[in-house]
Parts: C-alpha cells; structure tokens; sequence
C-alpha cells in the first residue's frame, strides 16, 4: 500500500495479509526441519505398533513410534544361561523321594506307637475292635493317609529347595518317583506270588466286613491316598521354592 505526500515523495506500507501469510509460510518450514532431524534409536525404538506422522511433516526415524491404544505387554528379558536351571530336576526329585519315604516311616511308626499307648490307657483291646471294624478301619486309614500327604510334603519342599525353581513341577516329579516305584514293586509282588502263593501264607485278621465292602473301602482309601500325597506334594515343592523367591526380592 503506498500514500503519496504532495509531489516531492511516496512513502510503501506492508500489507498486513501478506506479512502474516509469509510468517506463517517460515514458521512451518522452520517445524519441518526441526521435526526432520528428530531420530529415535533403533535400541529404544519400540517393535510393534506404529504412529502416523503429523500432516504435512516427513518425519526421518530409525524406529517405529506406537500409540498408547497399540502397546502390547513385554515379556522381560531372561538370561538363556538362567533359564537352563529351570523345568524339572530329576536329581532334586530323587532326594525330595528319598525324603518322603523316610517321613512315611517315621511318621507311621510314631503314630502307631502313639496309638499302642492310647490303647493301653483306654483299656481298648483287638475284642473292641472287631467289635466295630468300620470304625477301627476308616480310623487307621484316615490316619494312614494323612501322615503319608505329610511324608510327601516334606519331600516336595526339599525337591523345590533343591531345584530352587519350578518348585511344582519338582514335587510333581516326587510324586511320579514314587508312583512308578509303587506300580514296579506291585508287579514284582504279583510275579512272586503267581510263584510261590504268598498271600495264602498271610495270616490275615477275621473281622466282621464283607468282601465287596473290604474292596470298596480299599478302593476308595487308595484314590485318596494319591490325590492327596500329589497335592500335598506339589504344595510342598512351592514352599521350597517360595523360600528362594523371598531371598531374590531382598537382593532385588
């Protein structure tokens, strides 16, 4: 815009439209420099999920940007050298075996010694027994059955000590020891007696219980027997490992 004063000078105004207009046109081209010298390192650049550049840049990058919608969760990195001590020892499950048999039999033993003297006070003889053989026989299975969930306790937590991770799969192994070892000695018994007809030269109790009620009862004992020794075992391997667990917080 230009104003002329009489004959001897004209003096130029800027248009204030085209002084905005060219501002504006820098400051955009000075933001696309600036965003196109910005780089992400490929070590800190996220690997899945990637964001749009704003209109009109171009953005140079050597990774890829996520938006919040798209993260995904990051599993943390574990030394490989690590992870080889882990899954299931067959060393730790052997002693945690070793273990619970030893726990079987000093357990039975007291609480049959316990029981003796129990018997003594009370004044119970084997004529009360037979007397009422359901009750005598849930009593002793009972009893049997939750010293022997102990026994194997005690051998899944030193498995899980032992192995220090995967604390269950080591009182499972305890467990399957035993199993097979059990399944074994059943079949060598069942050879010999085809040989030798041990069991008629056992001298069995007469007590007042029908064959099938024996059978059902022996049935029932023996699956619960192997659903609570597997559980109790495999608990126990968890209490050994939670031990290791405890330590590796107070040094974290």
């Amino acid at each position: 815009m230009a104003q002329q004063y009489g004959e001897a000078a004209t003096i130029t105004t800027p248009d204030p439209e085209t002084t905005s207009t060219q501002r504006y046109e820098q400051m955009r081209e000075a933001a696309n420099r600036a965003m196109s010298t910005i780089s992400i390192p490929a070590d800190q650049a996220p690997t899945t999920g990637t964001q749009p550049p704003a209109t009109g840049t171009q953005p140079t990058t050597t990774g890829t940007l996520r938006t919040p919608a798209s993260w995904t969760a990051v599993e943390p990195d574990v030394d490989p050298e690590l992870l080889s001590y882990r899954g299931f020892k067959f060393g730790a499950a052997f002693f945690g075996w070793l273990i619970a048999i030893a726990m079987s039999v000093l357990l039975l033993a007291a609480v049959s010694a316990a029981a003796l003297g129990t018997a003594q006070v009370l004044d119970y003889t084997s004529t009360d027994a037979k007397a009422d053989p359901g009750a005598a026989a849930i009593t002793a299975a009972a009893v049997a059955v939750f010293m022997l969930s102990l026994a194997f306790y005690a051998g899944g937590y030193v498995a899980g000590r032992l192995a220090r991770f995967d604390g269950g799969r080591q009182g499972f192994g305890v467990w399957m020891i035993a199993l097979l070892v059990s399944v074994l000695a059943a079949g060598g018994g069942a050879l010999l007696n085809n040989q030798y007809d041990l069991i008629a030269d056992i001298n069995r109790p007469d007590v007042a219980l029908s064959n099938d009620t024996l059978t059902m009862g022996g049935i029932i004992a023996a699956a619960t027997l192997v659903l609570l020794t597997l559980m109790f075992a495999i608990l126990g391997g968890k209490a050994g490992q939670r031990y290791h667990d405890k330590i590796d917080r107070l040094l974290d």
